[in-house]
């Protein structure tokens, strides 16, 4: 057996990835301020910080940096930011405590499960329902804090109606992964 290759761990895929975690005490500092110029700052950079989770993977891919970290770190990022701001949103009276609390624990809940299956040698990596429910997330957060009013669109109705149903596909999606962790499993037996 030869020697473990190293990969290199700082690499533009990642920094982007760091600097979306990175930016998670800036959107809450952003949103604990009471004016709408700061929520609609935070919109902005949570916009920002949704285009970077694209561009990451992108990027991994062409420039064939693909690292074991990027892997683990690219989704614990979107979870850190989604719980955080989520959090935030429920402070604000903008978001249903309910709906932040499925989709945190659900969040766990899979992480957990992903370990689990990464410890037995099994992958079950994100099918459809998983990058539906990442998307519509961050959808519902977005307009979730972006303040009203904004024109005739009722910003506050479609992000909680955006959230709902981003509950609704997290818990779903969740419990996809377990049926296919338990198939797996099952399988390996």
């Amino acid at each position: 057996m030869g020697p473990v290759k190293r990969e290199q761990v700082f690499n533009l895929p990642n920094l982007i990835t760091l600097l979306r975690v990175g930016s998670i005490p800036l959107l809450m500092g952003m949103l604990y301020l009471p004016e709408a110029g700061w929520h609609w700052a935070a919109a902005i950079l949570f916009f920002v910080a949704g285009l970077s989770d694209l561009a990451d993977g992108f990027l991994a891919r062409r420039m064939k940096k693909v690292t074991v970290l990027g892997q683990f770190l690219d989704p614990l990022a979107d979870k850190m930011i989604i719980a955080s701001m989520l959090v935030m949103l429920v402070m604000l009276g903008r978001a249903e405590a309910w709906a932040a609390v499925v989709i945190i624990c659900r969040e766990v809940a899979v992480t957990g499960l992903r370990a689990v299956a990464a410890a037995q040698g099994l992958a079950v990596p994100s099918d459809r329902w998983g990058k539906a429910k990442t998307a519509l997330q961050m959808l519902a957060v977005l307009l979730l804090i972006m303040p009203e009013p904004l024109g005739a669109f009722k910003v506050q109705y479609w992000g909680t109606l955006a959230l709902w149903t981003a509950t609704v596909v997290s818990f779903v999606s969740g419990l996809r992964y377990f049926v296919r962790f338990n198939r797996l499993y099952m399988g390996q037996s």
